[in-house]
C-alpha cells in the first residue's frame, strides 16, 4: 500500500526524484533481510505492545476499546521502526511516548487533512492563495511540514553523527544512507513518504476487517481454526509468540478474508492519475494530455458486471480454489494495490503486518461491535476511515 501516496508530490514534486525513490525502494524491498526485519518489527509491536494493551484493558475492566485508534497507533509505531529505526512508543503504556513523537503524529494528520482539502476544493489554485496569505488549512500545513521535516532532519543528523545507540542497519533510512549518494533532503523525503503511506493504509484495512469479521461469526470461526491448526503444526510451543513468515504464508483463508475485506473497503477508495500524452482507453474513449482521471475502487467492488450478483457480500471463499488455496485475481480488476508499473512495492509487507495482527489477536481475544445498529459512518479522506472510531468489546478467549 505504500505506493498509494509515494511520489504523488506531497513532500517532493520532482518526478525524477520519485523515480529514484521507487527504483531504490524496489531494490530494498526485494531483499530477504528487509523482509525479515519487517517481520521482526511487527513481532515486537504485537508481543510487547498490542497484546499487553488488550490484556490490561480486560484486567482493568476497560473492555470497550476504540480499535481504530489502537490500530492507527500500532501502524505508526511500526512504520517508524521500519523507515527510521525509531520507536515512537505511541502504543506503549501512558507516559512512555516522547512528546516529539506525538507532535510528529499530529503533524502528519494535519498535513493529510490539508492535502485532502486541496483535492476537494472546486478551485484548484485556491490553496496557493491561502498559503501566501496564511489562511487555514494552509497555515496549519506550513506548521505541520516544519514539524515533520524537523523530526526527520533530527533523526538523519543524529544517525550520521553517531549520536544514537548502536542499532541494526535494516531500516530504510540506514539502507538509503549507506549508499552515500543521497542528500539529507532526499533521505528526509523518502522516509517521510514511507511513513505517510504506510501508517494509515494498513490501519484502515484492519479497522474495516475487524468490523466485518464481528458481523460474521462463521468467518471468524474459520480463521480461528486455521490459526489453531498452524499453532498445532508447530507443536503448540510459544503460546505468547507470533507466527513465522512460513506459517503466515500457509494461512490461505485468513489471506482471503483480508483480501475480501479490502475489496469492499479499500484503504484508498479512489485514486487519480494524470495523462502524460494524448491516448485512448481500451473502449476507445479519448483522453487528452494533462487530463486527470479518477477511478473509485470502492464503487468498482459493488458492480455486478465486475464481481457478480454477490458483489456486495463479504465472501472470502471467492478468493479460494477448489482445494482451499488462495487464488490471485487480475490486479486491474482488484486495484487495491494498483497494477502495472505502479504496483505497490509494500504489498507483501502489508500482508505480513495484517495477517500477523489478526492471527495473534483473534487467537487470544474475541471482539463484539458496540457502535449501535446500522453501518458505521464512512469518512473519505486520503484513506477510508471509520467515523466515530470502532468501539469493540474485547474479551479474552477461554482456554
Amino acid at each position: 500500500m505504500l505506493e498509494d501516496f509515494l511520489g504523488h508530490g506531497i513532500f517532493n514534486s520532482d518526478g525524477e526524484q520519485w523515480l529514484w525513490q521507487r527504483k531504490a525502494a524496489s531494490y530494498e524491498f526485494s531483499k530477504r533481510s528487509q523482509r525479515n526485519f519487517v517481520v521482526d518489527a511487527v513481532r515486537f509491536e504485537i508481543v510487547e505492545r498490542l497484546l499487553p494493551l488488550l490484556e490490561r484493558a480486560e484486567r482493568d475492566g476497560q473492555t470497550v476499546l476504540d480499535v481504530q485508534d489502537v490500530l492507527e497507533r500500532f501502524a505508526f509505531d511500526n512504520i517508524c521502526r521500519v523507515a527510521f529505526g525509531e520507536d515512537p512508543a505511541c502504543l506503549a503504556e501512558d507516559g512512555m511516548a516522547a512528546p516529539e513523537s506525538a507532535e510528529f503524529m499530529e503533524a502528519l494528520n494535519d498535513a493529510q487533512n490539508a492535502i485532502m482539502a486541496r483535492f476537494m476544493s472546486p478551485v484548484k489554485w485556491l490553496w496557493r492563495v491561502k498559503r501566501v496569505i496564511g489562511m487555514e488549512p494552509e497555515r496549519r500545513m506550513r506548521s505541520a511540514l516544519a514539524t515533520i521535516h524537523g523530526y526527520a532532519d533530527k533523526t538523519i543528523r543524529e544517525r550520521k553523527e553517531g549520536g544514537q545507540p548502536a542499532r541494526r542497519d535494516d531500516d530504510f533510512l540506514s539502507r538509503f544512507a549507506a549508499a552515500g549518494e543521497h542528500s539529507d533532503e532526499s533521505l528526509r523525503d523518502v522516509v517521510t513518504n514511507f511513513i505517510l503511506a504506510g501508517r494509515d493504509t494498513t490501519s484502515s484495512a484492519l479497522t474495516w476487517f475487524f468490523w466485518l469479521a464481528s458481523t460474521r461469526p462463521d468467518v471468524e470461526a474459520k480463521i480461528l481454526r486455521e490459526v489453531r491448526a498452524a499453532r498445532a503444526s508447530s507443536g503448540g510451543e510459544g503460546a505468547s509468540a507470533t507466527f513465522s513468515f512460513d506459517e503466515l504464508r500457509e494461512m490461505h483463508y485468513l489471506h482471503a478474508a483480508i483480501t475480501e475485506s479490502m475489496r469492499l473497503y479499500p484503504p484508498v477508495a479512489g485514486d487519480t492519475h494524470s495523462c502524460k500524452a494524448d491516448d485512448f482507453l481500451p473502449d476507445g474513449t479519448f483522453v487528452g494530455k494533462g487530463w486527470l482521471m479518477t477511478y473509485c475502487a470502492y464503487a468498482m467492488a459493488r458492480l455486478e458486471s465486475i464481481w457478480g450478483e454477490d458483489c456486495e457480500e463479504f465472501r472470502p471463499e471467492r478468493w479460494l480454489d477448489e482445494e482451499g488455496a488462495f487464488r490471485l485475481e487480475n490486479p486491474f480488476k482488484y486495484p487495491v494495490f494498483h497494477a502495472g508499473p505502479r504496483m505497490c512495492l509494500g504489498k507483501e509487507m502489508a500482508y505480513i503486518q495484517m495477517k500477523s495482527i489478526v492471527a495473534c489477536v483473534l487467537e487470544r481475544f474475541s471482539f463484539r461491535y458496540v457502535g449501535g445498529e446500522g453501518h458505521p459512518k464512512l469518512i473519505m479522506s486520503l484513506t477510508l476511515r471509520m467515523g466515530g472510531g470502532l468501539p469493540m468489546e474485547v474479551k479474552k478467549r477461554s482456554g
